[in-house]
């Protein structure tokens, strides 16, 4: 375990990254329920680079801080970039406004912790970089 695995920096980045991990969850059913629909590629960016990405940085992040951060900061970014092109920029069966009535307030509100939990991991995972060369 390094010397920052067990204080607040790394712990609030392991709660947004878990948050995030959660919130994925609960939106993927939105648009499971929505009937959204989404390509290969889109697919497999959410399974790898949103779903499996954070928490693969954040589990390398225990032994190998630095590393694992870099990996939570650009998936998170990566996952920001994808959700708000995705959710309030592009015109799209995947835009919020666009969304069935039933599933438009989950979905539009997972869409916004998503934005949320993003930024703050990323945010974090930079700081925890910034601390580690710093040591």
């Amino acid at each position: 375990m390094n010397k920052h695995a067990d204080g607040p920096l790394w712990k609030w980045m392991a709660t947004a990254v878990l948050a995030h991990l959660v919130t994925s969850v609960v939106h993927g059913a939105a648009h499971g329920g929505a009937q959204i629909p989404m390509s290969i590629v889109a697919n497999l960016f959410v399974f790898v680079v949103i779903l499996a990405g954070p928490v693969l940085g954040l589990a390398l992040s225990w032994r190998a801080e630095r590393l694992g951060s870099l990996i939570v900061a650009l998936t998170m970014a990566g996952s920001l970039v994808f959700g708000v092109v995705n959710h309030f920029l592009l015109d799209s069966p995947d835009h919020v406004s666009q969304v069935e009535a039933q599933w438009r307030m989950i979905f539009g509100t997972t869409a916004m912790l998503l934005t949320i939990t993003e930024m703050l991991g990323l945010g974090f995972a930079i700081r925890l970089i910034r601390v580690r060369r710093l040591s």
